[in-house]
């Protein structure tokens, strides 16, 4: 006969071994939504960005006031002349001028920020009973700073190549970043003694973000916003019964085409593009005069080949700080000077947010990749 407690012992064995089975199982899972998110971002951050990327150019130009295309800002027509400029002095790759480090920035960047969104959602929203604007906009906003953190040296790279211009001397990304490194930071003094070796890498590092602090207080509303405004639209679209036989697929191509899961309903492509739009153009509006305080920090240490070493040496000093660089853009341009360029950031912004979020929710479908909270 069998011992009682023998066997109580064999059952709780066999529960115990279950469980470690179960948590095994959900934290492989938990691991591939991970990998597979943030591959499927950085692939849908690039092919967005280089659909863009001559509307970007002419947009940095802009708003780094750069004297050789200033004339141009202020209007779409305006944008159209320097899109011609730009094409008749260096031909097509002048308007991709600086492409390659958008690309090794944007992979890293989409791709830590789709991830990061979808980890938060998963954190601060448990179940899809859980949703709220508030908590969809908190998800955004640290997925956005979380991404920025990590790929903002590779941004300050990439605006450097894009501000050259045909009277500045030539630089390739190794060259820029040198530059970049070596350049004098207002915070940290060059010195030459031994003991300093250490504060001088400091400085050079922290070189690499100027203008991270205005990149912060940016993406917290840009991310937050977009994020929140794209799975707001999505879900009206999606749910709206005056809507939703124009925007929601049928179920035959649903079941066939994009998900795991059935019963859910998906967008017809038109749709996620719309959705996407609308909140890139949303996003842009909110936090455009943090990108335009950025962008001046970012190109600091630029010397201008039309201007004096004296005006170089105001204008650097003048965009140390946040503040100071309000000041400075208040003094030369007024409150308009915080918008310009928002035009052309519409432009290139709505459709680059449209196919940026068309890409990630094509690539999930493709690779698999649903909702775990659908799970729950």
């Amino acid at each position: 006969m069998e011992n009682p407690t023998s066997a109580t012992a064999h059952v709780v064995t066999s529960e115990q071994h279950t469980s470690a089975l179960a948590r095994t199982a959900a934290s492989k899972k938990r691991r591939e939504f991970a990998w597979k998110s943030f591959v499927a971002g950085g692939i849908a951050g690039c092919v967005a960005k280089t659909a863009i990327a001559p509307l970007d150019r002419v947009k940095i130009l802009f708003q780094t006031s750069n004297p050789h295309y200033e004339k141009y800002s202020g209007s779409i027509r305006g944008m159209l002349l320097a899109v011609r400029a730009i094409r008749t002095d260096y031909g097509i790759s002048g308007l991709f001028q600086g492409h390659s480090a958008t690309l090794l920035r944007i992979f890293p960047y989409a791709a830590i920020k789709f991830m990061a969104y979808e980890q938060y959602r998963v954190l601060v929203m448990p179940t899809v009973a859980d949703e709220t604007a508030l908590r969809r906009m908190v998800a955004g906003s640290l997925a956005g700073v979380t991404s920025v953190f990590f790929s903002y040296p590779l941004e300050l790279v990439r605006v450097r190549l894009a501000f050259e211009v045909k009277t500045s001397k030539t630089l390739g990304i190794l060259s820029t970043v040198r530059s970049i490194y070596s350049e004098p930071n207002p915070f940290f003094p060059t010195s030459t003694s031994q003991q300093n070796s250490v504060r001088n890498v400091i400085k050079g590092i922290a070189n690499f973000y100027r203008g991270f602090i205005p990149s912060v207080y940016g993406i917290i509303p840009y991310a937050g916003v977009s994020f929140l405004t794209y799975d707001s639209f999505k879900s009206f679209a999606a749910t709206n019964e005056a809507l939703k036989k124009w925007t929601v697929l049928p179920q035959s191509e649903s079941d066939s085409s994009i998900s795991q899961h059935p019963t859910k309903p998906h967008l017809r492509a038109w749709a996620t593009l719309v959705c996407g739009g609308l909140s890139g153009a949303l996003a842009q509006t909110s936090s455009y005069p943090f990108e335009i305080i950025r962008r001046q920090m970012q190109v600091a240490g630029v010397t201008s080949a039309s201007a004096s070493a004296s005006v170089d040496a105001q204008r650097s000093k003048a965009l140390t700080s946040t503040l100071g660089t309000v000041r400075y853009i208040l003094q030369r341009k007024g409150f308009r000077g915080f918008f310009v360029g928002l035009s052309i950031g519409f432009i290139k912004v709505v459709p680059m947010f449209a196919v940026s979020f068309y890409s990630y929710e094509l690539l999930k479908g493709w690779m698999g990749i649903d909702d775990p909270r659908d799970n729950t």
